[in-house]
């Protein structure tokens, strides 16, 4: 049983991989918080298709556990900054501190072998912005 539900979930990423860029919706927000009683993090980096591009584990990976709404009413923050490790890229701060489960990496390198570690956080989120809303997350100050 175990395995079929694996394979459905496997073979659900791969359809995904064909519908081009993932939005910051998709790849950060978990609102509500999905139930998923043990090993979040390593479910949801499968379910969601958390990768580097050249098929490695990403390193660190952040849900935010907020309604996309107050998301992208960061942009209008007037907290307005060069983002963290780029040199044209502007980022929003929250004025706000949101909830949200930070995974990182404990063990493998190539996806979908990838295991994680959860820790629960709140704090300021980061994120570039476009005339619709937030684009990109670009990382959280606590």
């Amino acid at each position: 049983m175990v395995i079929i539900f694996l394979l459905l979930v496997f073979w659900e990423n791969e359809m995904k991989e064909d519908l081009g860029a993932p939005t910051l919706e998709q790849m950060h927000v978990d609102y509500p918080q999905s139930a998923v009683a043990l090993r979040y993090c390593n479910f949801m980096i499968l379910h969601r298709v958390v990768k580097e591009p050249d098929n490695t584990c990403k390193r660190e990976h952040v849900f935010i556990h907020e309604r996309p709404l107050k998301i992208n009413a960061v942009c209008t923050s007037p907290q307005k900054m060069a983002c963290p490790n780029q040199t044209i890229l502007s980022c929003f701060q929250s004025s706000i501190r949101f909830k949200m489960t930070v995974c990182r990496l404990i063990e493998g390198t190539r996806y979908p072998a990838c295991r994680y570690h959860l820790s629960s956080k709140e704090g300021f989120i980061l994120v570039t912005c476009d005339d619709i809303g937030a684009v990109n997350f670009q990382g959280f100050i606590e």
